[in-house]
């Protein structure tokens, strides 16, 4: 039974990819969908967001983005060049992404500028208890965990939702529209880089895993990941529930309803 893996298809194609992860995909996509499709997306795709939510988005999210690089660089010291194919990928890619994230954490300060709220208050502001759920996961397990789930838990799970709600405000002609015409262009930056269908990064971190894992990884390995992915999908559901002013919440939830 050979038991390397090396994608042949598509990238961007799940059946690229191993069964097994085809179905871990599968398995996973509840805990994605509950953060694809949340409140807060709608309320700023339809230009409802209030200032305070907002603010706790821009603020509670900040530590995520500002210390993505350094999660990524966990991950780094974890590979050695030569050990393995998955190792080689892995240390190349990673490498070569790191320098990358640091400048969306500039487009994220851009980001919520242009929205209202001030750099020094996301710089300084304290974040809403419980929005640090997601960076707080994704250290413990890029610090403490092996490479294949360190990588499915950041790269795959976080960045892959990510650049689903991503479109879905980026393509908001309402959301647009509802910004200051003057710096409107770098203040949609960050969501443009990280929309679904420009951003190929959590594909080539799935890639990655399948190659580090193999064609027939054990089940207890592959349930592993998927506990990892599924714990990044809900520390971000919690971490946006968090955010929400809870009586504007209530108030379109009622009008939806």
């Amino acid at each position: 039974m050979n038991n390397h893996f090396e994608r042949t298809g598509p990238l961007t194609e799940l059946t690229s990819y191993p069964q097994w992860a085809q179905d871990l995909v599968a398995a996973c996509e509840p805990a994605r969908r509950r953060v694809r499709d949340h409140l807060m997306w709608d309320l700023m795709g339809t230009g409802r967001i209030d200032h305070a939510t907002m603010r706790n988005f821009m603020v509670g999210t900040w530590s995520l983005i500002e210390r993505f690089p350094s999660f990524m660089a966990q991950n780094l010291l974890k590979t050695q060049y030569g050990r393995s194919a998955g190792d080689n990928l892995a240390r190349r890619w990673l490498v070569r992404n790191i320098r990358v994230e640091q400048n969306h954490a500039e487009y994220w300060l851009d980001w919520a500028e242009g929205a209202g709220v001030a750099r020094e208050e996301v710089l300084k502001g304290r974040p809403p208890r419980g929005t640090q759920a997601a960076a707080e996961w994704c250290h413990e397990v890029c610090g403490r965990d092996t490479l294949a789930a360190g990588i499915a838990a950041t790269n795959y799970a976080i960045e892959g939702v990510t650049g689903d709600w991503s479109q879905k405000v980026y393509d908001s002609v309402a959301y647009a529209q509802g910004l200051p015409q003057a710096g409107r262009k770098a203040t949609l930056r960050w969501l443009q880089l990280h929309a679904a269908y420009d951003d190929t990064h959590p594909w080539e971190a799935l890639e990655i895993v399948c190659t580090l894992m193999g064609n027939h990884p054990a089940p207890e390995e592959v349930a592993h990941l998927q506990e990892c992915i599924e714990r990044s999908y809900v520390s971000l559901h919690y971490g946006l529930e968090r955010c929400l002013v809870q009586e504007v919440a209530e108030q379109v939830e009622e009008q939806a309803a």
